[in-house]
């Protein structure tokens, strides 16, 4: 097997764990089932991943560019964010690695760890840093960007974890954009 074959091979596993984690959970997904489903023998994922746990991490590892809802006056905030949002979970697949952080959460450990450091660096950090640069003071920038997260965070969970319908997605975005801006400017 040669090196772009090996890393064709890794991503097809990757593909699928990210799949199978975010549908049935870490418990439910089984290092045989992962492999059948890429059409691998099970070794390999031992050889790449080390094993269920190594493939879950390297299933769960997220990158969102947040940066570009940070541009701008704060009035106009919570409809950045929610665009932002909204436009992730439309165009977000099955095997989205927030998605696998968010289910397995409640059940490793590790996730639960994993999505915190993920939401403190990507979310409540930037957006913190963001309402100081607006004028806040640190206590109310800490606080406010505080209930944002939490505010979005729970949607998200209710809407992708727990499968909830909330409405179509302009009505989403727009109760959002309302619900984010009140929480922005207190």
């Amino acid at each position: 097997m040669n090196v772009r074959d090996a890393a064709a091979t890794r991503q097809r596993i990757l593909e699928h764990a990210r799949r199978e984690f975010a549908q049935r959970g870490y418990t439910a997904v089984t290092v045989k089932g992962v492999a059948d489903a890429a059409g691998v023998s099970p070794n390999l994922i031992t050889r790449y991943f080390g094993g269920k746990d190594g493939l879950f991490l390297a299933a769960a590892q997220v990158e969102i560019p947040v940066s570009n809802s940070f541009d701008g006056d704060r009035s106009e905030l919570g409809a950045r964010l929610a665009a932002s949002i909204v436009q992730r979970w439309s165009a977000a697949s099955a095997e989205d690695p927030l998605l696998v952080l968010q289910r397995a959460s409640g059940e490793r450990p590790e996730a639960a760890e994993a999505l915190a450091a993920f939401l403190d660096t990507n979310s409540l950090q930037p957006l913190y840093l963001y309402l100081r640069e607006t004028g806040l003071d640190d206590a109310e920038a800490r606080s406010r960007a505080a209930a944002i997260d939490a505010f979005v965070l729970g949607v998200s969970t209710r809407r992708r974890v727990l499968r909830s319908e909330l409405g179509n997605p302009a009505d989403i975005e727009a109760w959002l954009s309302v619900t984010i801006q009140r929480l922005a400017d207190g």
